[in-house]
């Protein structure tokens, strides 16, 4: 099954939609408010087909986010060449940590845009950057789940473009924190949820056959595949849910594939050959059997520098002498 959301001209609110036979067959509720439902997607799907809300040619029809307003968003580094890279690029080496467990940020969302959308770049930022992802959209509440059991709780698959001002991030991770706004302006997700039983003919390793691939201008850039993932979704959805809950609706991200950034292709081709994005460039990212992302980067605002804060300020002289106390 193939599922969506998008904006019904009829009643202007949100509405999820099956994809069938070139048609939107829409339900009379969102995507989350059927995940968060005892219904299964498979019981959501016969009613779609049986009595659908709204009828609408899938190919006019402008999509939103499968899951538009998410409860969470984490996003993990899950394949091991990104991960090597990335670091050589930051001029970091990578912390045996990341092969005893399994490491995410929390993104924003917020920001959530669709597979159509423009996408703004982060105020201040001259290395602007994709990240060609696969996400997973948690289906059922679980907490402290088992890897083996993990994958029951997947709704399904979308692609995920984590996009990424690389300038603000390496200034802001100096710091220890991080990445906030390197990463807060925009995370592309669509067109589809398309649910595991689709893509289980292609199981390969811990993730699937299947190819993953990025263009700017309608140049190739990334090329990579689903299968390279050193960490299973089973084992970053188990480790999510340690301590705590997942929920319906909540975002699990990859990380970026292997040669899935602009950050990774300039250092071992040299920025030249892969330029940072610009207003105006046209970037697809497309994942077989998920669809594309394709996205028009547009410019944004200036941004607003905090008040009085040119410099840092001086530390205070060290006390002289025995302290009294």
């Amino acid at each position: 099954m193939r599922w969506t959301s998008y904006r019904s001209t009829t009643d202007g609110r949100e509405h999820a939609a099956l994809l069938h036979d070139a048609e939107l067959l829409a339900l009379d509720r969102t995507l989350l408010a059927a995940l968060r439902d005892d219904t299964p997607l498979d019981g959501w799907a016969e009613r779609a087909r049986a009595r659908p809300w709204e009828r609408l040619p899938a190919e006019t029809t402008p999509l939103l986010a499968p899951v538009p307003d998410p409860p969470s968003v984490r996003d993990f580094m899950a394949f091991e060449n990104h991960v090597v890279t990335s670091h050589a690029a930051f001029g970091v080496e990578v912390s045996p940590v990341w092969y005893e467990q399994p490491v995410f940020y929390f993104s924003n969302p917020a920001a959530i845009l669709g597979s159509e959308d423009e996408v703004p770049m982060a105020p201040g930022t001259a290395r602007w950057d994709f990240e060609l992802e696969v996400a997973a959209v948690v289906g059922r509440t679980g907490a402290d789940v088992h890897p083996d059991r993990a994958e029951e709780h997947v709704a399904g698959y979308v692609v995920l473009c984590d996009w990424s001002a690389r300038d603000l991030q390496a200034t802001e991770t100096a710091v220890g924190l991080g990445p906030a706004k390197g990463k807060d302006t925009a995370t592309s997700l669509g067109p589809w949820l398309v649910t595991p039983d689709e893509l289980e003919p292609h199981r390969k390793g811990r993730g699937y056959d299947l190819r993953m691939s990025a263009s700017v201008n309608g140049l190739p850039y990334s090329d990579g595949t689903w299968a390279d993932l050193s960490w299973s979704f089973a084992e970053m959805l188990s480790y999510a849910s340690r301590g705590t809950r997942v929920r319906p609706g909540d975002i699990i991200g990859s990380g970026t594939v292997g040669t899935g950034c602009i950050l990774e292709l300039g250092l071992t081709h040299g920025e030249a050959a892969f330029p940072w994005l610009r207003p105006g460039d046209e970037v697809t990212l497309e994942i077989e059997q998920l669809g594309a992302i394709r996205s028009l980067i547009r410019s944004s605002a200036p941004p607003v520098s905090p008040a009085n804060r040119a410099a840092a300020p001086e530390p205070p002289p060290r006390p002289s002498g025995r302290a009294r106390g």
